[in-house]
């Protein structure tokens, strides 16, 4: 067997097997036999097991060979001469998407383990590992694109499952209010995605990261844009990336995220989910080199994010939504040196990065256990000693900082003030007219339902 092969066969197992896992899990449940606990935990550990040993020894194989872009293509699904359009299903394995499969591979694993005995008997249990699996088979998607149309389908998978595991206790009212919230936000960022995409294939008619990016071996490409090109494309894609990444303003979200279960809460908002923004301006980094006026775009949003989180992670009051801002901090440095230029750094930051956040979001609900048990043995408080800021700063303005910082930098309420009720103020008017007309086509009240409408908007407005 040529390496070729042996590269095509491991290439294809390390996406076929959280697929395969998806749908081992999925099905028994869509027909009402859901699988016993023990043998959901060990179908994952296989899956994820074997997923992780074949990304190792392609990694291996690279290492040996000297090959640093390895291209696996499964054909052309469109290919419209006429239309200027093609699409193929294609994925890359380069020195950017191996050791994200790697760290995918490796950190699912670890919090699949956790998440078996965290969620041991509880009713939801099968549905958490149904969403896990399609969150790990959207990242790994993501991970090894080999173009933009690839990339926004692992892209909306991850986005998928991350919305449906905020509201996992969907017998209540604020998760299912939060993951909505965390929906609409991620409609957002697909909305600039898929526009950028499109823009792409207008500009040049491909898709293809290779010929969009540049031939040459991450990072090493030159984009085929021109400058105004890639600065249109690029503030689109940051949008995108800023979305996914809770980056300011669309950092709301991120605090809203943590009434999902702890496994959920370290794997995706504290280790891959939210680096995933970060992921994508790494991929689409030779835009960025065209354009130095995108770069101080991205510095800026970077320092802004790390700014803003430093100051909200320091009032939380309960230790997941403080590590969910101290995560922001650092994806805001992130975003900031690859702004900055640096391709290998960003990289290295979010690995381990994402192995640490990983390991204190775990350790979150015995942290506050093992603070009290310090302090019934020292038999009193812990002492706290004046920071520099309060020596230096004066009062007033420490008050202001800290209810900005309280607030969340009020991004909520600005986006729903300017942002989401102009729209729904322009949605009612449409609604409304459209009301008028069919009542004027039918010659009487044209839905039974009208009046239940507005008795419900008029609840929601008192509310």
């Amino acid at each position: 067997m040529t390496t070729d092969r042996v590269f095509y066969v491991l290439g294809i197992y390390t996406v076929l097997s959280p697929a395969a896992l998806l749908a081992t899990l999925a099905l028994p449940s869509l027909v009402g036999r859901p699988l016993p606990e023990r043998v959901v935990n060990r179908l994952i550990q296989f899956a994820i097991a074997t997923g992780l040993m074949a990304s190792l020894t392609i990694l291996g194989l690279m290492l040996a060979t000297g090959m640093r872009h390895v291209p696996l293509e499964l054909g052309h699904w469109v290919n419209l001469e006429t239309e200027h359009f093609h699409f193929k299903v294609k994925f890359v394995f380069d020195r950017l998407s191996v050791p994200f499969v790697i760290l995918t591979y490796s950190l699912c694993g670890t919090i699949s383990a956790f998440a078996h005995s965290y969620l041991h008997r509880e009713p939801g249990f099968n549905r958490f590992f149904v969403c896990f699996a399609l969150f790990l088979l959207g990242m790994i998607i993501a991970s090894v694109a080999g173009t933009i149309e690839m990339l926004y389908a692992g892209w909306e998978l991850v986005g998928l499952s991350s919305a449906l595991l905020v509201a996992f206790f969907h017998e209540r009212q604020s998760p299912v209010r939060n993951g909505l919230r965390v929906w609409t936000v991620y409609r957002i960022a697909d909305a600039a995605f898929l526009v950028a995409a499109v823009a792409m294939h207008h500009l040049t008619g491909e898709g293809d990261f290779d010929k969009l990016m540049g031939a040459g071996a991450w990072p090493a490409g030159h984009a085929s844009l021109t400058p105004s090109q890639a600065l249109f494309i690029g503030l689109l894609l940051l949008v995108a990336a800023a979305g996914k990444s809770a980056l300011v303003p669309f950092s709301g979200w991120l605090p809203r995220a943590m009434e999902g279960p702890t496994p959920s809460s370290a794997v995706f908002y504290g280790a891959l989910s939210v680096h995933l923004g970060a992921f994508l301006l790494l991929r689409v980094s030779p835009l960025l080199d065209l354009s130095p006026t995108l770069s101080a775009i991205v510095v800026l949003e970077g320092l802004a994010t790390a700014a803003f989180a430093a100051l909200a992670s320091r009032v939380q009051a309960d230790i997941k939504t403080a590590l969910a801002f101290a995560s922001l901090t650092q994806v805001g440095i992130i975003v900031a040196e690859i702004g900055l230029g640096l391709r290998y750094i960003p990289l290295i930051h979010i690995i381990g990065h994402a192995c640490l956040r990983t390991l204190q979001l775990v350790r979150a609900p015995t942290l506050l256990h093992d603070y009290h048990q310090m302090e019934n043995a020292i038999g009193g408080h812990l002492p706290k000693r004046p920071t520099i800021w309060q020596r230096i700063v004066p009062e007033k303005l420490r008050v202001r900082v800290y209810r900005f910082a309280l607030e969340r930098g009020f991004f909520d309420a600005v986006l729903d003030d300017f942002v989401v009720r102009p729209f729904v103020r322009l949605f009612r008017g449409c609604d409304a007219l459209e009301r008028r007309w069919t009542d004027f086509l039918a010659g009487r009240q044209s839905r039974e339902s009208d009046q239940l409408n507005v008795a419900r908007v008029a609840i929601d407005e008192l509310q």
